[in-house]
């Protein structure tokens, strides 16, 4: 099987072919391996449970953000691949990004329960329940791994690299909709803003992609109505101006993201 790799040394970037035995059973992971073992020990990609479950292996294959250990050759249905570091990320090496920002927005989000007395965390007078109906409306936005798929496959974060994204905004909303958390306050500042909740513009491709099935565009739909919520409850005014939701050019010292890449299979 022909395999080829975008390749990056910190310096130039360039595409590389290598032909791979492959069994219809291999992942992808399985043939970075074999090519790391057999071929090229200076590839570079991340790898650690090989169960879908760590989220390490994020990478772009054949155009979609995909998790390398999930995807077997047999699904691909393809006499080659193309594999690319995550879109919309600064690459280090290869097939490895820099996840810095993308946990750095996640954390910003305060994705922790909060409550008004903090000894209640450690000292709690009682049990705070939670119903399994309550529980419903929270769970799935839980499943998230961190993987960063969803980041690489969003329109907004490709233009607008101050945007939070999907997964910090999914994660805010986990937590908002827990009734234990008393947080919302905390958070409204980050969320209700031009780069914040209101940017979503709901192209659905986060959820696309996403390895858990944790639908990210359907917890910012939600995070939206909660914010609107909070103003009508609050008489507050909208501390975004329409005009604001209009793309502007990004603040000279943001974070530049990576080109777009559209090439189609077999492009150079």
């Amino acid at each position: 099987m022909k395999v080829r790799i975008r390749r990056f040394d910190g310096q130039k970037a360039w595409w590389q072919d290598y032909e791979v035995d492959a069994k219809p059973s291999d992942t992808v992971l399985d043939i970075l391996n074999r090519i790391r073992e057999k071929h090229d020990h200076t590839l570079a990609f991340r790898q650690s449970c090989q169960m879908g479950s760590c989220g390490s292996c994020g990478m772009v294959i054949n155009g979609l953000p995909a998790l390398a250990c999930q995807t077997r050759i047999s699904e691909l249905k393809t006499e080659s691949i193309r594999l690319e570091p995550l879109y919309n990320y600064k690459v280090i090496k290869d097939l490895v990004v820099d996840l810095t920002d993308f946990v750095n927005k996640h954390r910003s989000v305060k994705p922790w329960m909060i409550r008004k007395n903090p000894q209640e965390l450690e000292e709690a007078p009682m049990e705070f329940k939670v119903t399994p109906d309550q529980n419903l409306t929270f769970v799935q936005f839980d499943y998230c791994i961190m993987c960063g798929l969803c980041l690489a496959a969003c329109p907004t974060v490709a233009i607008d690299p101050l945007f939070l994204g999907p997964q910090a905004l999914a994660q805010a909303y986990r937590y908002i909709a827990d009734p234990r958390d008393e947080g919302f306050e905390e958070r409204i500042e980050i969320l209700d803003d031009s780069h914040g909740v209101w940017r979503c513009h709901f192209a659905g491709a986060c959820s696309y992609v996403c390895p858990k099935g944790v639908d990210p565009a359907k917890a910012i739909q939600y995070l939206k109505k909660e914010v609107l919520k909070y103003r009508l409850l609050h008489k507050k005014k909208a501390s975004v101006k329409p005009a604001e939701l209009i793309q502007k050019p990004p603040p000279a010292n943001a974070p530049k993201p990576p080109p777009f890449d559209f090439k189609i299979e077999g492009g150079e």
